[in-house]
């Protein structure tokens, strides 16, 4: 396996207009084409391709909690079939499902009723309204903050 550095090195020359910066964490920044990343992560490799198949496929928002997790899904895909071949970078199922995973546990988390704990759905952008007693609530962003739920209705 290259080095990270090697890595940086090979990816910055073939997209040019994407630009790589040391975070503490991985993360895809459409408006600044930016790709945050953590060098000496765990799976850095991985994770700096996973971030820029999201670049690549030109991945800049999502409207529904769920269309985040196909975007999730998409980038993996593309990191796994064409970059980590492309790298010689292996991307493996279980890297792959520990992170989707902490996506779908992300949605179950807003989706579940606060006033029933049922499963809600989604109406709107971060608007949920359970299917068990048809309570309505209000989700923060919380991607990278703890999840907040405020009620619209009352019974």
């Amino acid at each position: 396996m290259q080095s990270m550095h090697s890595l940086l090195d090979k990816l910055s020359k073939e997209y040019p207009d994407f630009q790589f910066i040391q975070d503490n964490m991985f993360w895809w920044s459409a408006a600044q084409k930016i790709i945050h990343m953590d060098r000496h992560a765990t799976h850095a490799e991985e994770y700096t391709l996973h971030e820029t198949s999201h670049a690549i496929l030109g991945h800049s928002g999502y409207n529904r909690d769920i269309d985040l997790v196909k975007l999730e899904r998409d980038a993996w895909d593309y990191a796994q079939r064409t970059l980590g071949p492309r790298y010689g970078i292996a991307i493996t199922e279980d890297i792959i499902q520990n992170n989707l995973g902490t996506y779908r546990e992300w949605l179950y988390q807003r989706s579940m009723c606060p006033d029933c704990t049922e499963t809600g759905i989604e109406t709107r952008q971060h608007i949920y309204r359970c299917l068990a007693c048809g309570h309505m609530w209000r989700v923060n962003e919380a991607k990278l903050c703890a999840l907040r739920r405020y009620s619209l209705q009352t019974k």
